[in-house]
């Protein structure tokens, strides 16, 4: 098709209900992400000390990926990546701060228009909470939400719509809260739902209750508060999971848990993998990764092909049969065939690139808090900064030969990196085997030219293609 009718069917429209007859058993899909846990943070990955026994029995009983990748070393570029499918680069969401772009065609907005009633809770972190501010939960199609505009801790404040509201408790517990409440309420209705439930813990600084503490007494005091902040999360996610199941919905409720990003550098583990949060290396991209949905896997299985968190999008779509007539590219897939156990390995590689620019600081506590006093008074702040005012604007064109930053393309086992600096000429390349060496400690980029000439041409290729959706090239003409 020619770019000139693309733009012309991308003008008529945005999102429409499946022209198929919805499903008879169209599954509720409740998708819940920790901040800041690396895949070595559960017991059930071996922890020598954290206890998380909700996660560890859904472990045993469902689906347990053990490569599940973040499709970013750093938070806000993944959650984007959950919302759209796509490498958060392809929408400018280049480090924590940076917002989604309000042209990009979401989860909330597709399922929204197949007769889903979608919701938001906890951690937001890509773009605003304020009502008139851009993209907002709202804005990217869930009709419930009680966000933050980024990580939260005991006793927040969030926002319910636009409107600041203060909560009592550790921030994992009032999160279950609002999301089992919005539950309740949509089993009532019979409507079939979509929850996004994104925690704020573990992320630093680390406050934990004592009670989730006094299991970590012999440990240091840093660490007793960061395992007890994924102790309380444990519990949080221990409700929703039970609430699932209390309100009888638990054969045809898709549970889809992970992580944001890789471990934390000092307190956090890798399980082993080289690097953590920040780096595009095994230690920063591996998380967590566990998947119910007892109707269609009522048994549990280890999926041990590499996935990534922009396969969430269009696996949840083929899930639920629900189409976006307008479909920028993917950079996900859909998952099925390998969770129906049919396909044993990728239909396509996994893309990595961690651009240079810098992240944008968002203190969701002092902007909360902020807007809660304001709205006491009778006030709505307008600070451009806090609505995100310049979301969207492309404003600058980025060369489609040089791709400045650490990236890299995961095929099978294989890794290539590809490291390009921002101030000189020289590419530096590294390719590791991870099924032989999953630390990334020998490279083996002498020893196998003809691979590495392949993995070149498609990495290139497809730093180009992303390039080209980050100079706006996927969205229509305005």
């Amino acid at each position: 098709m020619c770019r000139t009718t693309y733009v012309l069917i991308a003008l008529i429209a945005v999102v429409r209900h499946s022209s198929a007859a919805e499903p008879v058993n169209t599954p509720n899909i409740v998708l819940v992400m920790a901040d800041d846990q690396g895949w070595g943070d559960m017991a059930y990955n071996g922890h020598p000390h954290l206890k998380t026994p909700h996660f560890d029995a859904m472990a045993k009983e469902a689906l347990r990926f053990d490569l599940f990748h973040a499709a970013a070393p750093v938070c806000s570029p993944t959650r984007a990546s959950v919302l759209t499918g796509r490498t958060p680069n392809r929408m400018a969401t280049f480090k924590w701060g940076h917002p989604i772009r309000p042209q990009e065609t979401t989860l909330a907005q597709v399922l929204k228009g197949s007769g889903y009633r979608t919701g938001h809770f906890g951690k937001w972190h890509i773009g605003s909470v304020q009502k008139d501010g851009l993209s907002t939960p709202g804005k990217c199609g869930f009709d419930d939400w009680v966000s933050a505009p980024n990580f939260y801790d005991l006793d927040p404040v969030l926002s319910d719509k636009g409107k600041a509201v203060a909560f009592k408790g550790d921030s994992s517990d009032v999160t279950a809260d609002l999301a089992v409440k919005f539950m309740r309420d949509c089993a009532a209705k019979k409507q079939p739902f979509l929850a996004v439930v994104w925690f704020g813990s573990p992320h630093d600084p680390h406050r934990a209750l004592p009670d989730d503490r006094k299991p970590y007494a012999d440990r240091p005091a840093a660490e007793q508060n960061f395992l007890g902040e994924i102790t309380a999360m444990d519990r949080a996610f221990g409700r929703v999971r039970a609430e699932i199941k209390e309100l009888g919905l638990r054969d045809n409720t898709v549970l889809w848990y992970c992580s944001d990003n890789g471990a934390l550098p000092k307190l956090g583990s890798s399980g082993g993998r080289r690097g953590n949060k920040g780096l595009i290396y095994e230690g920063g991209l591996l998380v967590p990764a566990l998947l119910e949905w007892p109707a269609k896997y009522p048994k549990p299985r280890v999926i041990d092909v590499p996935c990534v968190t922009s396969d969430i999008y269009p696996t949840v779509l083929a899930m639920t049969a629900a189409k976006a007539d307008r479909q920028p590219p993917l950079d996900g897939i859909n998952l099925l065939p390998i969770l129906d156990g049919k396909a044993m390995t990728r239909s396509k590689p996994i893309g990595f690139w961690d651009h240079p620019t810098p992240g944008m600081g968002t203190p969701a506590k002092a902007w909360m808090d902020e807007l809660l006093a304001e709205q006491t008074a009778g006030r709505e702040p307008t600070d451009p900064k806090k609505l995100f005012s310049d979301a969207g604007k492309i404003t600058m064109k980025y060369p489609l030969d040089r791709f400045p930053g650490h990236a890299a393309w995961l095929d099978g086992s294989w890794k290539l990196h590809r490291i390009e600096s921002a101030k000189s000429d020289g590419v530096k390349w590294e390719l590791y085997d991870l099924a032989a060496d999953p630390k990334e400690s020998r490279d083996l980029l002498a020893t196998e030219a003809k691979r590495t000439e392949m993995m070149k041409k498609e990495l290139t290729a497809w730093l180009e293609s992303v390039a080209r959706s980050l100079n706006g090239e996927d969205y229509p003409m305005k």
